[in-house]
């Protein structure tokens, strides 16, 4: 971790850089910083890991589950690591999207939960998520806990899933509900430039970044493009409830511009980073939204965390300059950096 020799201007300072692996995740657990990184984007390396004291990626839990490789067994090791985060029990949950591209089909006993234990290291519990929920083309994004139960999007095929984690009993619900579903007209631009998929059409992703309030009452949840809807999570927990009538639930909630990433305070202040200006602003309660630090090396801020000491960590993956979005070269700019900024008390 860089200490004396942080980099600091308008308050961000470099926490850790990487020259390999690209990370679009962090979580920080009692000054102990996790990282991880989808496979698709180039990063090179483990797929989760943890920053060590000398500013080094160790392969967590350990070398075995980030050893994966094309035709190994996808159900004991990470194929492709799209989020981490902590559940406040002890445990570091990652989320396996289960498939190696972007874009494509998770492999059989691919897409999962893994539960870690922050404690000793070791590997608690694999949610396998079966064909039920994850369905062909699915890219399982984030997931977020309350109580018994865990909250993920799929920005793939639009929805949510909803694990009761005590029972293991699971479904989707707002299936291509609009509020799960990309809006072409809310195009993705970064630095002025609107992001293409690799076909060369702007690029579409559903239901995506998601948060729940300080209470644990709410879910709020939209595209990657926005706008942002809310639910109340008991409408969620209720499997015997229909389909139509969580449908129904959904009520708009914010106008959130495209986003790479989202954290909640616990306060209810709603962080973002704006994607079209390099920007982390703040959206307050009572919805006024501030702007609290731009800067052009906030280039696409993925997953923001705060931690216990009211820092919040910002890993910088630059997605957009993954060589899939650049007719097959990357344009990412070396090396990837996790900055970290101080926010008011």
């Amino acid at each position: 971790m860089a200490s004396a020799a942080d980099q600091t201007l308008r308050g961000l300072v470099v926490a850790a850089e990487s020259r390999t692996m690209i990370w679009n995740a962090v979580a920080v657990n009692h000054g102990r910083v996790f990282v991880a990184g989808p496979r698709w984007s180039g990063s090179q390396g483990p797929s989760l890991a943890a920053i060590n004291e000398q500013g080094e990626t160790v392969p967590f839990p350990d070398e075995a589950w980030n050893s994966w490789h094309p035709g190994a067994d996808p159900h004991n090791a990470f194929v492709n690591v799209n989020a981490i985060h902590l559940d406040n029990k002890g445990s570091l949950w990652a989320v396996d999207t289960g498939s190696p591209t972007f874009g494509g089909d998770p492999l059989p006993d691919g897409a999962k939960l893994v539960e870690i234990g922050l404690s000793t290291g070791d590997v608690k519990r694999i949610v396998a998520l079966g064909p039920d929920v994850v369905l062909n083309g699915s890219y399982v994004d984030d997931v977020r806990f309350v109580d018994d139960f865990a909250y993920l999007t799929d920005a793939g095929r639009p929805g949510l899933i909803v694990l009761n984690l005590a029972s293991g009993v699971r479904r989707r619900v707002l299936e291509n509900n609009p509020a799960t579903t990309a809006s072409p007209d809310r195009p993705i631009v970064v630095d002025g430039r609107t992001l293409l998929a690799p076909d060369g059409k702007p690029l579409l992703v559903h239901v995506d970044p998601m948060e729940l309030s300080p209470d644990g009452q709410w879910l709020y949840f939209g595209t990657l493009e926005g706008p942002w809807s809310k639910i109340e999570c008991r409408w969620l927990n209720d499997f015997s409830v229909g389909h139509g009538v969580v449908a129904s639930k959904v009520q708009p909630w914010a106008d959130i511009p495209p986003v790479g990433g989202t954290a909640m305070d616990a306060n209810g202040d709603f962080y973002f980073t704006e994607l079209a200006t390099n920007t982390l602003k703040r959206r307050a309660p009572d919805g006024r939204t501030t702007a609290v630090v731009h800067d052009a090396r906030l280039h696409w801020v993925d997953a923001p965390f705060i931690d216990s000491d009211h820092t919040i960590w910002l890993p910088v993956p630059q997605l957009d300059r993954a060589a899939i979005f650049n007719s097959g070269v990357s344009q990412v700019v070396w090396p990837v950096h996790l900055f970290r900024f101080r926010l008011e008390p």
